[in-house]
């Protein structure tokens, strides 16, 4: 008999494509067994960016769930081409979509999506499971992050203390520590490359800092740094999540304003420094606490340096030193929180998200 296995889609804050893993689980372990990936076009990425700054219409908002859901359609075609010599049968699709807006908060609390998952079951024939927040949301949770189950069931150790930290567009923790009282929560720690990126892009007209170089001609502004440290998300109590309709371009701006005259390089190595300096004082106090790394920042050397210099004692690696390649994490995460929806078994963590308790997260669209 073939061994069953799940398609991940995910697409992060950071708006730069599409991650997909075909994996299956075996024994508490992942195993990809193919991947791919899938940039957004220039054009598509600048529309997404204005729809999250709240310029679209009903029409804008249409036609991009429409281009998007195309576009996870091709990145799950591509890991089954990819995935030809895989002996393996292919369950179900597990597709996170592409967040435009997430206000967890509020009388009329929402997380939005884009990326139609009938096109993705219309291209591939195969059962598809997306809108994971919603359900949790309904249920009083936050809706995010939803990964620490996922990072329980793959890199939970009994005897260990471990942190994983998903550095996106936004830095997400989960805390799986060996205590009588409270073994597993996680929450988003605040900005991950989210300020950098949007800051590298207004400045210089790259995407991205590429491992930091810019960022490393720079130095840390101290008055500005504590300006941003004290936005009262870094404080606030867990659950919590938060996305870049509050992290971004005009955030920075604001803090500008009070701090003139600062150099551009500056500015983007004090957001390195934010973000550094917000994870590393989220983190547990335990004594023998590993920190383990995924995601684009993972990939950050200035930034995967200073997390090692403002965590120490405690190790700071990568998720490939426990078994899975940090850019594959997330798209892991939906291919097996697709298998806990077919199974009828709970995706969410209420300690994490908020939620009144365990629910099956996710709508099934049938081939």
């Amino acid at each position: 008999m073939k061994p069953a296995a799940y398609i991940g889609l995910m697409s992060g804050t950071s708006m730069d494509g599409i991650d997909a893993v075909l994996t299956s689980f075996s024994e508490g372990r992942a195993v990809i067994h193919s991947t791919c990936t899938i940039c957004y076009p220039d054009e598509l990425k600048h529309r997404l960016i204005k729809l999250c700054q709240n310029q679209g219409c009903p029409d804008e908002l249409g036609a991009l769930d429409h281009a998007i859901g195309e576009l996870f359609s091709q990145a799950a075609l591509g890991v089954l081409d990819s995935a030809a010599a895989a002996d393996v049968d292919v369950k179900a699709i597990g597709s996170h979509g592409q967040t435009i807006r997430h206000q967890p908060r509020g009388t009329n609390a929402f997380s939005m999506q884009l990326g139609d998952p009938n096109l993705i079951v219309e291209a591939t024939g195969i059962t598809t499971i997306a809108d994971f927040r919603r359900r949790d949301m309904a249920a009083g949770g936050e809706g995010a992050p939803l990964v620490p189950a996922f990072h329980q069931a793959i890199f939970g150790s009994p005897g260990q203390n471990l942190c994983i930290v998903n550095i996106g567009g936004i830095a997400n923790i989960s805390c799986l520590l060996n205590t009588p009282t409270e073994q597993v929560y996680g929450f988003d720690t605040g900005p991950g490359n989210a300020l950098m990126d949007a800051w590298c892009l207004d400045q210089t007209g790259k995407s991205y800092d590429e491992n930091g170089d810019w960022a490393n001609e720079g130095r840390v502004i101290q008055p500005l740094l504590s300006d941003m440290l004290s936005d009262a998300y870094f404080t606030l109590p867990a659950p919590k999540s938060t996305g870049k309709e509050k992290f971004n371009l005009d955030w920075i701006k604001t803090f500008l304003n009070r701090h003139p005259d600062t150099s551009p390089s500056d500015v983007q190595r004090t957001l390195l420094e934010l973000t550094v300096i917000s994870i590393a004082k989220q983190l547990p106090e335990s004594a023998d606490l590993k920190v383990y790394i995924c995601g684009g920042g993972s990939r950050n050397r200035l930034l995967m340096q200073e997390l090692r210099r403002a965590c120490s004692p405690f190790s700071v690696n990568s998720t490939a030193e426990i078994g899975l390649d940090p850019q594959w994490v997330e798209a892991a995460a939906f291919a097996w929180l697709a298998q806990q929806t077919l199974n009828r078994k709970p995706g969410n963590l209420p300690a994490v998200t908020g939620a009144k308790g365990e629910r099956i997260l996710g709508a099934v669209y049938w081939p």
